[in-house]
């Protein structure tokens, strides 16, 4: 299909509406579905859906290929709806209920939406989230702290609980359960990594040790930048933590700019869960679709990102950001790396 044969079809699916009016062959009542699209003017449209019409139509032409598409017949729901139905659940992060009344579906219609369409985002991970080759010049910028590759980080994202048996592997140190999700980001607060896999149990050593992004970093696939993560990671020579103790002019200065260029993470984090709060609040789904839905917020949240959109505040009140003590060792870690830079670089400035 040419690209202008594309841009058409999406038009068309844009401008449908699921109209069924004039179906005899069932006596069943439907209810109204309302165009968004078409009714709502592009700031409410965004408030409404977290994203402008523009991004709509271009993620709606990206998402259609590995969309399970209804047909028409029986009232069927138009991919137009599906991602809409999908953007409200993520602004909102309530029941599906609410959100199934709100496009004129049923529940499980609007429970199997969610699912179509957020494994089909999820789909565009490797397009939109990726190691990132130039951000040292940006990283620079925040807190001139040379060489960084990204900021690492691990947040939690309230879950309901499995089931009985595994439960509690899910629990965390706050006593709620959750998923530790690993995160990096860029100074521009692009995720570049995202890992959710493991249960809130799980210590962010143990996720990063682990991950294709350590194996990376082991392989030098990224030369000679570094990551930056608190102290509860492991120090590494591509992975620089924060002095526990400092006491020269020059350990200052490493350990202030350590921490003001980190920051960019907790920031990523902010902005991802105001703009889909269903990700600041409990997730009740299965892991797998708890799973997808988190991986799909991130590729929108890069997409809004590219695209410069505003942030925006979110219609329901989130909880506050969760600052838990990290668990790291009370001894100080010796690194060659790190003690080079020091003295180096840090000392001079």
């Amino acid at each position: 299909m040419s690209s202008s044969e594309s841009d058409n079809e999406v038009l068309m699916l844009l401008n449908s509406s699921d109209d069924s009016s004039d179906d005899t062959r069932s006596n069943r009542v439907y209810k109204t579905r309302i165009n968004y699209y078409s009714e709502l003017d592009n700031q409410e449209f965004q408030l409404r859906f977290r994203l402008d019409k523009q991004s709509v139509q271009l993620l709606l032409g990206e998402i259609y290929p590995f969309l399970k598409v209804k047909g028409t017949r029986n009232h069927g729901i138009s991919p137009l709806h599906q991602l809409l139905l999908t953007l409200r659940f993520y602004a909102l992060g309530t029941m599906l209920l609410s959100v199934a009344d709100f496009i004129g579906v049923s529940k499980a219609s609007a429970c199997r939406t969610v699912r179509d369409v957020s494994n089909a985002i999820a789909q565009l991970y490797s397009k939109y989230i990726y190691m990132h080759s130039d951000t040292e010049q940006d990283f620079y910028a925040v807190s001139r702290f040379p060489r960084v590759l990204g900021a690492l980080d691990g947040t939690h994202i309230r879950i309901q609980s499995p089931c009985s048996q595994i439960g509690e592997e899910f629990r965390n140190r706050k006593g709620y359960f959750s998923l530790n999700v690993q995160a990096v980001c860029n100074a521009d607060l692009l995720f570049m990594n995202v890992v959710t896999r493991w249960p809130g149990s799980a210590h962010d050593a143990t996720i990063f040790n682990n991950s294709d992004l350590r194996a990376q970093c082991e392989n030098g696939s990224f030369g000679n930048k570094w990551l930056l993560g608190d102290s509860a990671y492991p120090l590494k020579p591509y992975l620089l933590t924060p002095l526990i103790n400092t006491q020269t002019r020059g350990e200052q200065l490493y350990n202030e700019a350590h921490i003001r260029t980190r920051n960019c993470i907790e920031r990523c984090f902010g902005v991802w869960k105001r703009r889909f709060p269903v990700v600041a609040l409990t997730l009740r789904l299965s892991l797998l679709r708890a799973n997808a839905v988190i991986i799909a917020t991130a590729v929108l949240h890069n997409i809004c990102r590219l695209k410069k959109l505003d942030d925006i505040s979110p219609e329901v009140e989130i909880p506050e950001a969760d600052v838990s003590p990290t668990e790291s060792s009370t001894e100080e870690t010796f690194s060659t790396e790190r003690a080079n830079l020091i003295a180096e670089y840090f000392h001079n400035l």
